[in-house]
């Protein structure tokens, strides 16, 4: 999802004549899909089978990628990239529901998965630079598309090798039915908690679409004497990004132990301070404090999806992530063309203002969750 990014920021723009605001809102649509598309997928993955759409996912968006790689114009690549997120809207809800499935403690293992999907996010500058150095941007494309499908094979593979997977799965969820595994609360309390969930989730996904999509581009500017190509760029953005993503399994243990709103309000509130600081900085310093606010913008990642595999029952919680991600996704979708309308008129001072005060509005409303939300085991009646 993020190699057009990096592609934009750093050879299409020479290569096809357009500025970098006038490429990046073609992403959009890809971007819509990968909300919008979220709910069929929890949906399909809870009436029929999880592994199953995961074997979809990795197929179906390594094909989207290499097509992409034949885009000759942008409405082409727009294409291309609808594709990519048509398939990528599987991972949420499908991927999630399987990490948390059976589990009590759900804080650190939602951590380490984030963790591997944010050394994706890293890695998508790091490869895309290296590749159109020296390869071309297309091949940022076709690489990433065949390891995917290889991936798939090997799915398939260890599918068919353990065919009792798919009946182990059945059986799980006639449990859940029968074992409740969720914190009993106030229907009036966990409308609030959803609420919350649900506002956070939509301006956390302007912070972290803004973010990681910009980084490279914000790199290119204020970088200019330490990042002199597309591959430094690339490691750069790949240093901050991996350095960042282990934010997440610092989060992940504190929430395990400790209260999810207090946890939740030091990691926004943090954010606050260091999209501030970024206002004016360059060189090194820019790279200090990009790191700082990556670190807690990763970090608030696992928190409503722990919240959500509190509150609800795990028949449901496939369709409840994907109702989370349509509003992160279709919220990120929105940013893009933000962020090219507010670099495009003012540059990205005002951008990292903006963020600064939407964190702000974050850490108001995470005031408002519930004490009942501990960190203990989730005991209680399920959300009827």
């Amino acid at each position: 999802m993020l190699v057009f990014a990096t592609v934009a920021a750093l050879s299409l723009s020479h290569e096809w004549g357009m500025s970098y605001a006038e490429l990046i809102p073609y992403a959009t649509p890809g971007f819509v899909a990968f909300g919008v598309c979220a709910v069929p997928a929890g949906w399909l993955a809870d009436k029929w089978s999880r592994k199953a759409m995961m074997l979809i996912f990795y197929i179906g968006i390594g094909l989207s990628s290499i097509f992409t790689a034949l885009a000759e114009t942008p409405l082409q690549i727009a294409i291309g990239l609808l594709s990519i997120g048509l398939f990528a809207a599987i991972y949420h809800p499908v991927g999630l529901a399987l990490v948390v499935q059976g589990r009590e403690n759900t804080g650190v293992p939602l951590a380490i998965n984030g963790i591997l999907g944010n050394m994706g996010v890293a890695c998508a500058a790091l490869i895309s630079g290296f590749l159109i150095d020296h390869a071309g941007w297309r091949s940022a494309f076709v690489w990433p598309g065949v390891v995917s499908i290889a991936t798939g094979i090997a799915y398939a593979g260890l599918l068919y090798a353990d065919r009792g997977e798919i009946a182990v799965e059945a059986y799980l969820r006639v449990k859940a039915k029968k074992a409740p595994d969720t914190i009993a609360m106030d229907r009036r309390l966990i409308a609030r908690v959803f609420v919350i969930i649900f506002f956070s989730t939509a301006v956390g996904g302007l912070v972290f679409q803004s973010t990681t999509f910009a980084l490279p581009k914000v790199f290119d500017e204020r970088l200019a004497e330490l990042a002199v190509s597309a591959t430094l760029v690339g490691w750069y953005a790949f240093v901050v990004f991996a350095i960042a993503a282990f934010g997440q399994l610092v989060v992940g243990y504190l929430v395990d132990h400790y209260s999810v709103r207090s946890v939740f309000a030091l990691v926004v509130a943090l954010q606050v301070i260091f999209f501030a600081s970024m206002l004016g900085s360059t060189g090194w310093s820019a790279l200090g404090v990009s790191i700082a606010f990556m670190l807690v913008v990763f970090g608030q990642i696992p928190i409503n999806d722990v919240l959500i595999g509190r509150i609800t029952r795990t028949e449901w919680r496939s369709r409840v992530y994907a109702f989370r991600y349509i509003v992160s996704f279709s919220v990120m979708a929105s940013s893009v063309p933000l962020i090219a309308w507010i670099h495009a008129r003012w540059g990205f001072d005002s951008l990292f203002t903006v963020l600064s005060a939407a964190a702000a509005c974050i850490f108001t409303s995470v005031l408002m969750l519930p004490r009942a939300l501990s960190a203990k085991a989730h005991t209680g009646s399920d959300l009827q």
